[in-house]
This record gives structure tokens, sequence and C-alpha cells, in this order.
């Protein structure tokens, strides 16, 4: 999975509290900036998303670590693309990069399985018809 594989991305701000002793990003920062990522493909893809009406909730993440992550890396993004669709969840990829072009490098591949919730309820529902469209529409899928 490269980046050329993905139609939104997103510029990361690291801050010198994102590092840990050993002088990198700390391996919990990265699901903060999958999380910051993710709302904006959100905001993105579905501008009109109702977030009082129409909510989701995390339910897996998976990061594979590859190359460390420094506060020196320049042009840091995360890339978010949606992978797959079921009835009432669906599976976004990310990759976090640093760099451009040829120097770009690869420092973690990522999924997150977000689960659609009734606010009033607490129980699962079918992902909305118009966010489906939305999501399918954006990243090409074929269902």
């Amino acid at each position: 999975m490269g980046k050329h594989h993905f139609n939104f991305h997103t510029t990361i701000q690291m801050r010198w509290n994102d590092l840990d002793a050993l002088g990198h990003v700390n391996n919990a920062t990265y699901l903060t900036y999958f999380e910051i990522a993710r709302s904006y493909f959100i905001m993105e893809v579905c501008p009109d998303w109702d977030w009082q009406k129409d909510m989701f909730l995390l339910a897996n993440i998976n990061v594979d670590f590859i190359h460390e992550l420094r506060l020196t890396d320049k042009h840091v993004k995360v890339y978010v693309r949606t992978a797959h669709l079921g009835n009432k969840s669906f599976v976004l990829e990310y990759l976090l990069t640093s760099g451009e072009g040829e120097t770009t490098k690869i420092h973690a591949k990522s999924t997150s399985t977000q689960v659609m919730i009734d606010l009033i309820t607490k129980s699962t529902v079918s992902i909305p018809q118009w966010a489906r469209a939305a999501l399918i529409a954006f990243d090409g899928l074929d269902k």
C-alpha cells in the first residue's frame, strides 16, 4: 500500500511532548495522529455530517510500526482511505509518512474499525445511506 492509493492526506504538526525518552515519537502518539487524520477525512468526505445525530465508536485499531518518527522529520503526513464498508461498521486504512517525492518514508501503517451507534439507545445502527454513498464515491469503492 503506497500513498498513491489514497485520495486524502493531512499534515501533522509534531510537538516536543510527542517524544519519549528515546527521542522519537511515542507509539501511543501515533493513535492521536490517526485520530486527527480520521476527523479531517470524515469532514472532507461528509462535510454535512451531523455529529449530534450520527456517531461512530472506534472498535479496533491496529498499527504496524515501520520506522521511528523523530521531531526532525519533515513534511509529516497521514494518508487515510476507506478500505471496507460493512452494514454497521467501516474500516479505514492509514499511512504515516515523512519527506516528499523520492525521499518519502513510511513510518507506520494502520487500520481502524468504526461502528455506527445510536446516541440515545447506545446500540449499533446501520451506516446511513448518505455516508455510505459519500465514502464509496470519495474512495472509488466497488460496493
